[in-house]
């Protein structure tokens, strides 16, 4: 990382630093002291004493580079743009310092002093700044560099970055130092970090609370801003693991230039215009991100909402009226505020009359009066001179960010920082020789205080503060985590103020950090609803995601929940299959239980009952005319009984097709087959009797035969028996090894349970239609054979064609049973049953009713009699 190399650059040229004076002393004995190879003259408040602090505050943010030809000496980097907020804060350390010397129970008869320098935001000032810290203003005349270092602790830095250079510099020395604001998680190592303490919660818990805010309002498309330093990698590269848990996608991360580049600058921009993301979270201090966001504010971009970072939530340098279209409705995290009485009237005494060699009060006044103490040619924009500053400006009649205490929180972490060294040297003070921390118990001496051991006793401190707050830190120099939510509104003034509107307090528990007040919140452009952030729209109920090819996942499209399966919740990522016996309904919103289909009294049920019971009608029909006239010869010829057998099985067929009708169940399955075959066999049996006799008795008119003595009345119900009884006995053990039995079947429509009878065996159900089909074709055979006796005692040609229409019936019942799907498939069982039934009814019975209704001069002995000598005449 580019942080990370100018840290190591600079702890190098650290390290030549302190050891080529002891080389130079060690060789040849050409220099015998210890002498400064460069004088810093740094600026800044000095103050002596027994113990003394130092104190790095970045009171300006940003550094103007200097020309670096490698032809002369650079000059000394210029720092620009003062900060009056940072000002304050190293005011408070003054006034921090001031208040516990005139405290007689705080540290009695030991004085504190101080002294602060500009870190400037930057490494290099802060390098440099440390450097002054470490050593003393005067040469020491000795072969090395001897002695603790003058300072015996330091506050700062401000910038995570800055504080990484400032501890490793301070490492080889024992110094400890308590940042005020620097967050960053890396500094929360121990083993890179021994020395460093903060009063600013880490990052850790900060990203938490932004991740948490985040998936509070919903939003799962954001983008990322950070400044090109530590502090915004370790706070991104932390948030991003947290998003991943919760489905949050990053549509872009940007880091704004260390040196100031328009170019970069406008480029950052034109990413931020073009993408779809409208939530934007910065980890940046105010200096870095003020080129960035004065830019944003003059092309006047707005519909963006951003969340800011402890680090500049607050900042004074956005609060003008100017940022406010762009930048009103920021919501972020900020550190706890506190209250420190008499600050206010400590930063009014702060004056050029009061510190007349101090630039940097010079540089206040001309921030806050708008004047200058230099004599300048300079017009304001108003085209007037600008006005020479008297130093008897009064700071109270102008409102400014500098004497603003109304939300203290840098300030006040700076307060604690300082109090936290005092307790911890009072703890030293009040150590009892052998119960000391040290070897052998020992105690440390005040008067003669290593940093190290100053640094045992911060790590225990443990004091509270005047605002009832317990103040100590963790093993890893952190203090309890707790933020205020600031949101940015404007204010009466036209400004932006910093409004809270919440709390994220880790000591509440899991799941119960998070407090907001979101009727409070004012969002960007002065909407009260909250914006939404999205890649994609929600998917709503019914659809499920669809994943975009190299997109992030949080980019999908709304698939619809195929057949079957259901989704009833927003962004479903799959889509659940519903239970076997239910479906889904049209939207695709909830599993419905299936329609249940079967073949019912509906408008195919009904008119194949209807069709049914008028072939049973008409059967018994015919069966009342073949009674009424059973002594005519038309009836009597070839055994009127297997007539009257033959018209009461057809009516048992037509009837048992009324049992396919309805819903199946375990007596109806085994019903409705077994009755069909045991019936059609019965009258098959009968019809082939009726075959058989036709034949025999040709055959008995021919001189010497005598064949139908052993096939009389007896015989053929012997034989009728005999074939019903095989039938009979292959429908008993169909039913007692596997008999039918009803089963919802989904095979042909997922979304219907159509009831249904398996056969159960398939070789059984085969077998009972092939022994229905045997005595069938047996029959066909028969009449065909039978086809040309004479015509009057013939009616082998009926059954003949009774067979015919028998047969083709059932053999184009195979295919159409096989592909037929549902409740069809009975239905063309059951016009299979009755076409065979009609076919025989009318193929059989129809001439006979013909001559006995219509043509009844037929129907007597003298005229058959008569037709058969002509027919057997010719057929000689």
């Amino acid at each position: 990382m580019v942080s990370m190399s100018r840290a190591n650059m600079y702890l190098l040229v650290t390290y030549f630093l302190f050891n080529s004076v002891a080389v130079m002393a060690t060789s040849k004995n050409t220099i015998t002291d210890c002498s400064l190879q460069g004088l810093f003259n740094l600026s800044g408040f000095l103050e002596d004493g027994d113990i003394i602090i130092g104190g790095l505050f970045p009171m300006h943010y940003r550094v103007l580079v200097q020309d670096l030809s490698f032809f002369y000496k650079p000059a000394t980097s210029e720092c620009l743009g003062f900060d009056p907020r940072s000002f304050r804060w190293a005011q408070t350390m003054r006034f921090a310092i001031k208040e516990i010397n005139e405290n007689p129970h705080l540290l009695p008869n030991i004085t504190l002093g101080y002294k602060i320098y500009d870190s400037c935001a930057t490494h290099v000032a802060a390098l440099r700044a440390t450097l002054t810290l470490l050593n003393g203003p005067e040469n020491v005349q000795s072969e090395f560099c001897l002695g603790s270092s003058p300072v015996k602790a330091i506050i700062g830095d401000s910038g995570s970055s800055q504080s990484i250079v400032v501890s490793r510099t301070l490492q080889p020395f024992k110094v400890p130092m308590i940042s005020y604001i620097s967050t960053c998680s890396c500094l929360g190592n121990r083993k890179e970090f021994p020395t460093f303490f903060r009063t600013v919660p880490s990052d850790i818990y900060q990203v938490k609370a932004i991740a948490q805010l985040v998936k509070h309002f919903g939003w799962t498309w954001v983008a990322a801003i950070s400044e090109d330093g530590d502090y915004g990698r370790y706070a991104f590269k932390a948030l991003i693991e947290e998003f991943k848990k919760s489905g949050v996608c990053l549509s872009y991360y940007e880091v704004i230039p260390k040196v100031y580049n328009k170019k970069r600058i406008l480029e950052i921009l034109e990413v931020m215009k073009a993408s779809s993301a409208k939530v934007v979270i910065s980890f940046a201090g105010e200096g870095d991100l003020y080129p960035l966001l004065s830019e944003y504010a003059r092309q006047n971009i707005t519909g963006i909402q951003w969340i800011a970072s402890e680090a500049w939530v607050t900042a004074s340098l956005f609060s003008s009226g100017e940022f406010y279209p762009s930048l009103g409705g920021t919501i972020g995290f900020a550190i706890r505020k506190g209250e420190i009485p008499s600050l206010k009237d400590f930063l009014f005494k702060v004056t050029p009359l009061a510190y007349p060699e101090s630039a940097f009060v010079k540089e206040l006044w001309t921030s806050v009066f708008g004047c200058t103490f230099q004599i300048s040619n300079l017009t304001g924009s108003s085209g007037q001179m600008t006005p020479k500053c008297t130093g008897k400006e009064s700071l109270e009649e102008k409102y400014n960010i500098y004497t603003d205490v109304s939300s203290l929180r840098v300030s006040y972490n700076v307060y604690k920082a300082v109090y936290a060294i005092a307790y911890s040297l009072q703890n030293i003070i009040n150590c009892k020789p052998g119960n000391g921390p040290f070897h052998n118990f020992t105690c440390a001496n005040i008067t003669n205080l290593e940093p190290w051991q100053l640094q045992h006793y911060i790590q225990d401190v443990s004091f509270t503060s005047n605002m009832g707050e317990t103040i100590y830190f963790d093993k890893n120099g952190d203090p309890v985590p707790s933020y205020d939510i600031i949101n940015w509104q404007r204010g009466a003034d036209g400004k932006i103020w910093f409004i809270t509107v919440g709390l994220y307090d880790v000591s509440a528990g899991a799941g119960k950090e998070l407090i907001i007040n979101e009727d409070a919140v004012i969002w960007n452009n002065d909407k009260i609803k909250v914006p939404q952030s999205l890649c994609s729209e929600a998917c709503p109920s019914g659809t499920r995601k669809g994943v975009r090819q190299g997109e992030p996942l949080c980019c999908f499209d709304c698939l619809p929940c195929a057949d079957g399966e259901i989704s009833n919740q927003t962004d479903s990522v799959e889509c659940t299959h519903c239970p076997s016996d239910f479906w889904s309904n049209a939207e695709r919103t909830e599993c419905i239980p299936k329609e249940i289909e079967f073949l019912t009294y509906d408008e195919i049920g009904a008119s194949l009952a209807v069709i049914a019971l008028f072939g049973t009608c008409l059967t018994f029909g015919v069966l009342g005319i073949f009674l009424y006239y059973k002594s005519t010869p038309i009836v009597r010829v070839n055994n009127s009984e297997l007539s009257f057998f033959i018209l009461f099985s057809l009516a048992l067929c037509f009837l048992c097709s009324i049992a396919f009708i309805g819903e199946p169940g375990s007596w109806s399955c085994m019903l409705r087959h077994t009755v069909f075959s045991v019936t059609f066999s019965l009258c098959i049996s009968c019809i082939l009797g009726k075959t058989v006799v036709v034949l025999m008795a040709f055959k008995a008119t021919q001189p010497g035969n005598n064949l139908m003595k052993y096939f009389g009345p007896l015989q053929q119900r012997m034989m009728i028996l005999s074939c019903t009884l095989i039938q009979i006995v292959i429908c008993a053990i169909w039913l007692i090894s596997t008999p039918p039995f009803p089963v919802k079947n989904t095979k042909y429509q997922n979304s219907k349970i159509i009831l249904e009878c398996h056969v159960g065996s398939t070789l059984a159900f085969w077998f009972v239609l092939g022994y229905v089909g045997i005595l069938a074709c047996l029959c066909f055979v028969l009449a065909f054979l039978a086809r040309k006796l004479p015509d009057n005692f013939n009616e082998a040609k009926y059954i003949t064609f009774s067979m015919l229409i028998f047969c083709s019936v059932w053999l184009a019942f195979i295919p159409a049973y096989v592909s037929s799907p549902g409740k069809y498939t009975v239905a063309v069982e059951i016009f299979a049953i009755l076409s065979s039934s009609f076919g025989l009814l009318f193929c059989i019975f129809a001439p006979k009713c013909y001559i006995i209704l219509l043509k009844p001069e037929k129907n007597t002995k003298q005229y058959l009699m008569r037709k058969v000598n002509k027919q057997i005449g010719s057929s000689n």
